[in-house]
């Protein structure tokens, strides 16, 4: 098979491992290597830079014919941001006025940033005629449903019924290519871990059921089956009966 498959912001190989699975060539690329899966230790921001401004990038090796998934970081563009603006952040409840007026400008110039690099990224492969899937999460606070001029392709808002951890509502943008929308005819397991507050409530066991070291981290994991069911069901041209 001579589609590649390249995982922007995946350190877990979770999505990449899946594709594996099913004969196809996949990499991993992120700035760090916390899981011992990243097969190219790369700025990806840098790289994303370089190949807006017609530099040597990363994107030069990268076929028509192969497709990037871009786990694209979503700190700054999640729902909890705008409580950040406001001041009204746990962390921000002993602050005064001129400190959170400092913050909000500092805040608003690492958003500026971030959203930059999204539309440099899409305007990249656009150029370059790259097929891309852009994940994120999915609400309606969510900072690039609000301010931006794509709308996004698919929206899952119970990963638990494609059997992920957690049911974090996400959306998927496609660029290039459309979701095939293919049957899975198999048994699904059953994986959500039940806790409130994915961040504050989960215990050690739960999270360490995940492959994370930390509550924080767990809340971003993907469960393999997610990643598999994801795959057969948008990505891949035909599907085969199991």
């Amino acid at each position: 098979m001579s589609k590649v498959f390249h995982c922007f912001f995946e350190q877990s190989g979770t999505f990449k491992n899946e594709f594996k699975k099913l004969g196809y060539k996949a990499f991993d690329y992120d700035i760090k290597n916390d899981f011992n899966e990243t097969d190219y230790v790369i700025d990806l921001f840098k790289e994303i830079g370089n190949a807006y401004e017609n530099k040597q990038s990363i994107f030069d090796d990268i076929k028509t014919t192969d497709m990037i998934l871009a786990f694209f970081p979503c700190i700054r563009f999640e729902n909890q941001i705008m409580l950040w603006f406001r001041g009204q952040a746990h962390s921000q409840r002993k602050w005064d006025l001129e400190k959170k007026l400092k913050f909000d400008m500092n805040l608003l110039d690492e958003v500026s940033d971030m959203y930059k690099l999204v539309n440099k990224l899409f305007i990249v492969c656009m150029k370059k005629g790259l097929k891309l899937i852009m994940e994120n999460p999915y609400s309606k606070e969510h900072f690039l449903r609000r301010y931006w001029c794509i709308p996004s392709t698919l929206i899952d808002k119970d990963r638990r019924e494609r059997g992920d951890y957690f049911q974090k509502p996400t959306q998927f943008w496609f660029l290039n290519c459309e979701p095939k929308n293919n049957f899975i005819f198999e048994p699904m397991n059953y994986n959500f871990i039940e806790c409130k507050d994915a961040i504050r409530t989960m215990t050690k066991e739960q999270y360490e059921k995940t492959g994370a070291k930390t509550k924080k981290e767990a809340r971003s994991m993907i469960h393999p089956q997610y990643a598999s069911r994801f795959i057969r069901e948008f990505i891949l041209e035909e599907v085969e009966d199991e």
